[in-house]
């Protein structure tokens, strides 16, 4: 994979995919990039690594452990690995990409 990838190249590989909402658009090591795009509801259930979510386009409202804050487009967001969360209320052109990073687990001390 490139270390450079677009919105319009994310959108255009998303596009291809049949079944997911999401697809993988650049890894290195641990670290990998998706872009992902919800449709009506967000399925998420917690993942093995943190992961930061950087909002592409549209805007909703984001729950973590039950906490909720609004979002949109150019916001940052962090959830630790492990962690229930997921957008609700989210407009049509909902789309964000996903970063997720470090050890499966979480964060090793």
């Amino acid at each position: 994979m490139n270390f450079k990838v677009s919105i319009e190249e994310a959108v255009n590989q998303l596009s291809k995919e049949e079944k997911n909402r999401f697809v993988t658009v650049m890894q290195h090591g641990s670290m990998s990039v998706e872009y992902y795009a919800p449709q009506k509801i967000d399925l998420q259930t917690p993942h093995k690594q943190d992961e930061l979510y950087i909002i592409a386009s549209g805007s909703g409202i984001f729950s973590r452990n039950n906490e909720k804050v609004s979002c949109k487009t150019g916001d940052a967001l962090f959830v630790p690995a492990g962690i229930e969360h997921r957008f609700e209320n989210f407009t049509t052109d909902f789309a964000t990409w996903v970063i997720f990073y470090g050890p499966q687990g979480g964060e090793k001390k």
